[in-house]
This record gives C-alpha cells, sequence and structure tokens, in this order.
C-alpha cells in the first residue's frame, strides 16, 4: 500500500508539469496558475562501521498546486496540497512519516477596494494507515478516517496578493470517521459508534504568500474555529508553514511545519498506549532535493 502510494504520488506530480504549465488560451485568461512539486530522498549505507548505527533511507514528495479566478468584482483561489514521506531504518518496517491531503476554495465578491463577501470550503483527510508502534503496532487513523470538511461564510480583508484574513461569524466543521473500528472507540471527537460529528461555530483564517528575500518564498495559513455550543473558549488551531529556499531551477531546499491543536482529538500516551487529553500537535519536515516551480 505504500509503495502504491509513492508511486501515485510520484506519478502526480510529474503529470501535472504539462497540464499546469500549457500555454493558456483566450478562454483562461482571467485564470492565473501556480505550481510546487519537490521529491527530497536520503540514505545511509553502513558496512562494518566501527562507530556502529543502521541503514537508513528516506523519502518526502510535496505537491502545491494554485488556480485563481480574477474578473470584475469577482475573485476565486484555489489550493491543492498534497504530501507523503516514508522511512526505513534497519530492519523495521516502512514507516510513514507525511501523509496529507489538503484542498481549499475561496470565493470573494467585492464590495469595496480591499473587501469582499466571501464563503470558502475546506477539505482535510490523507491516503494511507497511520500507525502507532509503542507499545504495540495499531492503527490510529486512515482514508477519511478521520476527513474535514468545513464551510464558512463571512467578510474577507485582501489589501494585497500576499495577504488575506477572513473572519466568518457562521462556520460549520464536520468530522468523519468512516471506519468502523476507530469510530467503535470514538476516535477524533466522534461519539462511539458515530462515523461523524458536527459542529457550528465561527472561524477565522488567514494567508500569507511572501517571496521574504531573493529566491526564498514564505507560505503561511491559519486557521481557527470555535464551536459555539461545545467549550467555545477552546479554540481550535491549525497553521501551516512552507519555506522553499531556492537553490537553482531544479535544487531547492524546504522547510515545512504544521501545528495543530483540536480540544476533541485525545492524546495517546507513548508508554501505555491510554487516552489522554488533547495536546499541541506539531510536525516539521525540512529536506534538499529536486524541485519544480511553475
Amino acid at each position: 500500500m505504500i509503495k502504491k502510494n509513492i508511486f501515485l504520488l510520484s506519478l502526480l506530480i510529474f503529470i501535472s508539469f504539462p497540464i499546469i504549465a500549457q500555454e493558456k488560451t483566450d478562454s483562461l485568461k482571467n485564470w492565473k496558475y501556480n505550481g510546487l512539486t519537490s521529491i527530497n530522498f536520503s540514505q545511509v549505507s553502513l558496512s562494518n562501521w566501527s562507530a556502529g548505527g543502521e541503514n537508513s533511507y528516506a523519502f518526502n514528495g510535496l505537491l502545491n498546486l494554485s488556480a485563481n479566478y480574477s474578473k470584475d468584482k469577482n475573485d476565486w483561489a484555489n489550493t491543492l496540497d498534497i504530501g507523503y514521506g516514508i522511512q526505513k531504518q534497519g530492519d523495521q518496517d516502512y514507516r510513514k512519516t507525511d501523509d496529507h491531503i489538503d484542498f481549499l476554495s475561496k470565493y470573494g465578491r467585492k464590495i469595496s477596494k480591499t473587501m469582499f463577501l466571501s464563503a470558502m470550503l475546506n477539505f482535510k483527510t490523507q491516503m494511507s494507515d497511520g500507525k502507532r508502534y509503542d507499545p504495540d503496532t495499531a492503527i490510529i487513523s486512515k482514508l477519511f478516517a478521520p476527513a474535514y470538511l468545513q464551510a464558512a461564510l463571512g467578510i474577507e480583508y485582501k489589501p494585497n496578493e500576499t495577504f488575506y484574513a477572513v473572519i466568518s461569524p457562521v462556520a460549520g466543521k464536520l468530522t468523519m470517521v468512516l471506519d468502523d473500528t476507530l469510530s467503535a472507540h470514538g476516535a477524533f471527537g466522534v461519539d462511539p459508534g458515530d462515523k461523524t460529528r458536527m459542529e457550528l461555530g465561527g472561524s477565522i483564517s488567514l494567508g500569507v504568500k511572501k517571496e521574504i528575500m531573493k529566491n526564498v518564498t514564505f507560505n503561511s495559513t491559519l486557521g481557527l474555529f470555535s464551536n459555539y455550543i461545545d467549550n467555545p473558549q477552546n479554540v481550535d488551531i491549525d497553521w501551516k508553514v512552507l519555506i522553499n529556499m531556492k537553490i537553482n531551477n531544479y535544487l531547492s531546499a524546504n522547510l515545512n511545519t504544521h501545528l495543530i491543536f483540536d480540544d476533541d482529538i485525545a492524546s495517546i500516551d507513548d508508554k501505555t498506549g491510554l487516552p489522554g487529553g488533547a495536546k499541541v500537535q506539531f510536525k516539521e519536515i525540512f529536506g534538499v532535493g529536486l524541485t519544480y516551480k511553475f
């Protein structure tokens, strides 16, 4: 399954080159396309190495696409962010280091020079099984377990192409756990036996995309959500940062971080494997490898 996902991600990355980079026709003149693809690979091989250690290798793939439409008073921005990574160390099985699918669509109707009436849709899930390895190997997540669908209506402030802020007093968040075993355990905040959990609240979304210095691009999104009905003071946080540092046309270094706090997701104790209270989740990936930007 992991090898199949690597193949599909690599195929998607390279197929996207001619599709997105093709010459725009007059009918698409109001669309603007951008993309970033990156494949990073590291490997360690040891033979009779007196200092000790283990053979290892790791793979990380990243695909970030955007398609934005702007005409008259209409502004429609779409982004797709896909990442997958694995590592193998010594005699261990393949272990996943990254796995996400994140699609965001945001429509705005201009009401002033910098203000828009806004509608936003965000969908997130993963591709393959996620496992906990200590103390025992156990599957703790799967495709569509979880999956998140969030919709929001509000006002957007967009003074330029590098920054936006959306305040949505009306927002809905649907958590899906479509695996029978995980839903039976009440994973990811659903009631035991249920496969969905619906929340009504408000949200704030911030986005920044800017070249902060020559050949260094900073891209960050921050999402805040408060459930009006259940513990509104416990705000869910989803903060992603991608820094791309270009070396030349085909080589670059990438720093990717992701911070999550969700009051409905119980933490798992590393020693006992038992659920505990919600904790801040943090992931950081740094890699140097092949990159194509368009």
